[in-house]
This record gives structure tokens, C-alpha cells and sequence, in this order.
């Protein structure tokens, strides 16, 4: 400030008018100096609004109107020398809420309540990753086929039926066609490597996430009455690999009946993946499928879990058959059905929803079976089978299956005491 008074003093203590012009000139220099260099750097910088500013002569077209001054407008004309330390906080932040969208599908779908949302994935990664907090799982089999292996497992929760999980591994097969195979609903019953779908029909479909309503009818052993599936699919893609989740969901639009009998407990959902091959060739040829099922038939589970261990491998063995038919196909040219084409419309999903769920340590153990003695296997094997086929065959609903089933399962456990 003072520097200001004592160059206006200077001024007005010139004699002349030319020497006060020129006092005058002096004092203004730096400061012209200053402004032209700030107009240099300015323009040098220039922000994108500016060139609606600068219109040529002979332009028809009027410029764009300046947006509203926001705090994120005027951030976003800042050089980005000057955003990048300050802007990584904001840009994690921002991906994070792009992931959440992600999860949703849209902005369109984010008010519209999906048959599968973001819990169910993370439920399924956690069951892929062995982080779900169940009980152990218990070895059954193990079974392979030249180009294919199997291991299949159980766990008994306190409630709610016997669960399982199994991982086969397909060799010369890539995730993505074994997705849409498993997600081909008409090639399923045409070429009849599932030969318990006797019908379906989709019901509903997002196509922006690629979630489906869908109606199934299976068909059960002649002594059981078919059973009837309304359920919900959606697939996401983690990194390599992909996401199906597969579950019963309500639906008001196809009233219940007698028969077929609809099934409200299912979950059959799996994880596709690249792996390397057992053939040794060190390369990611194989595909692995984890698959996680269980499901409420409407019998007693100990019922259910016989004929689940004896029929298991006899329904894996076809889907072997059934993939390479299916490759054929498609190298073939044949057209993708509309449940394949479905299972292309997925859900990406970032690197930082991993990292949000790998803080959480629970964990679920493999164990190996504990072989029974033959004698008592065989034994409690005729007594429960007999229950199996009187059960079924009367069919006169889950009270007097229970029944007979409780006599069998006490008669065992007395011969098991003896």
C-alpha cells in the first residue's frame, strides 16, 4: 500500500503533463506486463466453455449458453496437474458408485425391485471362496470320463434341506460357451442331456441386466409327481469369470396346484472359470464348473438324500454328451437361442467389490466322508429304500411320508445300536 501512495505522490509532483505521463507510464508497466502474461497462460489454459465464447464472424449457429456455476464445474475446468493430487479420494469414490450401479444395472432399473440383486452375488462369492460361515462339507464321490472330472460334496445346515456342491472340470471347453450351454433352455430339452425338463417358458426379462423370470416343469421318478420351478437368473462377470445365480422366486401370475407340485426352496447357482487343463499342457483350456444346489422337493430330506447319491452321477455323466453336441452346434453355425442370447446380457462388476468382501474371514472346510461299515450300509440301505418307494408310491402329502420315513430311520438306528 504504501508503495501505491508514494508512486501517486511521485506523479503529482511532476511540473509538466508529459512528465507525469510518463511517471504514469512506468508505474502502469509492470502492471500491463502482469496482465499479458496472465492473458497468455489463460488462453494457453483455456477452459472447454471458451470456445463458445469465441465465435467466428460468420457463424449461423449462436453460441452455447455457460452452464450453471457448480462447484464440480469450476473443479472441472482446474489443469489436471493440479486435479490429480486431489483427486484420487474423489475417483475411487466414483468408482465405487459406478460398481454400485453396475450391481443395480442401471439408473433405469435402480427403483424396479430384479428377481436377483447384488445380496445374492455376494452370497454365491462367498460360497465360491469357502466364506459363507456354513458347516463342512462332506466328500461323496469323485468320477471322471475322459474329457471330464467330477467331485461332488454335502453339508446338513440346521435348517432347510441338504445342501451340495460339486466341481467339474470340462476339457477343450471356454467359460463362455459352457455359459450360454447351461443357460440354453431349449437345447437342454431338445437335445435331452436333462432329461427331467419336460417344459419351460420365460416369464419375465430385464434387457438391460439380463435377468429372466422363468417357468420350469421337471419330471420326477414314476412313483413322484412332477415338480414345478418359478425361478429367477441373473449372471455377473468377475474378472474372468462368470456368476450365475439361480433361484426360486414367488410369482402371482401362475396360480399353485395340486399337480404339479411347485418347489419354493431352489437354489442352483454356479461360478464358470478358465482353469488349466489335467492333460498338462500348461495352458487354460479346461473349464471349471462350481456349482452349488439344494433344494426342497416336498419329501423327507433323509429320503431325498439316497435318491440325490444314487441318481447323481447317472444325471452328471449326459452333460459331457450334451457340451460337446452343443460345441458341434455351434461351429456349425446354428443360431443362439433366446435364453443364450439372454446369458450374453451380464453385469461387470469391478475390482473394488472384491476387495469390500475379502475383509470378511469366515470360512467353510472340505471333509473326507467317514466310511460306514458294509453291513450296516447295506442293511440301512434296504430299510430306507423300502421307505423311498412306500412313501412315494402313496404320496398322500409330507405328514404321512414323514411317518413311514420316522419308523424306517428308527428301526436303523436300533439295528445300528445292536
Amino acid at each position: 500500500m504504501g508503495y501505491v501512495l508514494s508512486a501517486v505522490a511521485r506523479v503529482l509532483e511532476q511540473p509538466t503533463a508529459w512528465g507525469a505521463a510518463c511517471e504514469m507510464a512506468v508505474l502502469a508497466g509492470p502492471l500491463w506486463a502482469a496482465a499479458l502474461l496472465g492473458l497468455l497462460l489463460g488462453w494457453a489454459w483455456r477452459p472447454r466453455w471458451a470456445a463458445g465464447l469465441v465465435a467466428t464472424a460468420d457463424s449461423h449457429h449462436p453460441s452455447p449458453p455457460l452452464p450453471f456455476a457448480t462447484l464440480d464445474y469450476w473443479r472441472s475446468q482446474l489443469p489436471a496437474r493440479i486435479l490429480a493430487p486431489l483427486g484420487a479420494a474423489g475417483a475411487e469414490q466414483q468408482q465405487r458408485q459406478e460398481d454400485d450401479a453396475s450391481l443395480l444395472g442401471s439408473s433405469e432399473m435402480a427403483n424396479e425391485e430384479l428377481a436377483v440383486g447384488k445380496d445374492d452375488l455376494v452370497n454365491l462369492w462367498k460360497l465360491v471362496e469357502g466364506r459363507d460361515g456354513g458347516p463342512a462339507w462332506i466328500k461323496m464321490m469323485e468320477k471322471s470320463l475322459p474329457a471330464m472330472t467330477y467331485q461332488a460334496w454335502r453339508r446338513d445346515p440346521q435348517t432347510g434341506p441338504p445342501q451340495y456342491q460339486s466341481s467339474t472340470i470340462f476339457e477343450n471347453a471356454n467359460p463362455e460357451e459352457v455359459r450360454d450351454f447351461f443357460g440354453d433352455d431349449q437345447f437342454r430339452m431338445s437335445n435331452k442331456w436333462d432329461d427331467m425338463l419336460i417344459y419351460h417358458k420365460t416369464l419375465e426379462e430385464c434387457q438391460t441386466t439380463g435377468t429372466m423370470k422363468v417357468h420350469w416343469v421337471r419330471k420326477f421318478p414314476f412313483f413322484c409327481s412332477d415338480r414345478e420351478y418359478i425361478i429367477g437368473r441373473r449372471i455377473w462377470k468377475l474378472g474372468g469369470a462368470y456368476y450365475c445365480v439361480t433361484k426360486g422366486v414367488p410369482c402371482s401370475s401362475i396360480p399353485r396346484r395340486n399337480k404339479p407340485r411347485r418347489v419354493d426352496v431352489y437354489y442352483s447357482s454356479w461360478c464358470i472359470r478358465a482353469v488349466e487343463s489335467r492333460r498338462g499342457n500348461g495352458g487354460l483350456t479346461a473349464c471349471e464348473v462350481l456349482l452349488f444346489h439344494h433344494e426342497d422337493m416336498g419329501i423327507p430330506y433323509e429320503i431325498a438324500k439316497i435318491g440325490i447319491r444314487q441318481g447323481m452321477w447317472g444325471c452328471v455323466k449326459r452333460i459331457e454328451p450334451g457340451l460337446r453336441a452343443y460345441q458341434k452346434a455351434r461351429a456349425a453355425g446354428e443360431p443362439l437361442s433366446h435364453s443364450a442370447l439372454m446369458a450374453h446380457i451380464n453385469t461387470k462388476v469391478g475390482d473394488n467389490f472384491v476387495r469390500g468382501l475379502e475383509s470378511n474371514d469366515d470360512q467353510s472346510d472340505i471333509v473326507e466322508a467317514e466310511e460306514k461299515p458294509a453291513k450296516n450300509r447295506v442293511a440301512r440301505f434296504l430299510v430306507l429304500g423300502g421307505a423311498v418307494a412306500l412313501a412315494c408310491t402313496l404320496d398322500q402329502g409330507l405328514l404321512t411320508k414323514a411317518l413311514i420315513f420316522g419308523v424306517a430311520r428308527k428301526f436303523v438306528g436300533q439295528r445300528n445300536a445292536l
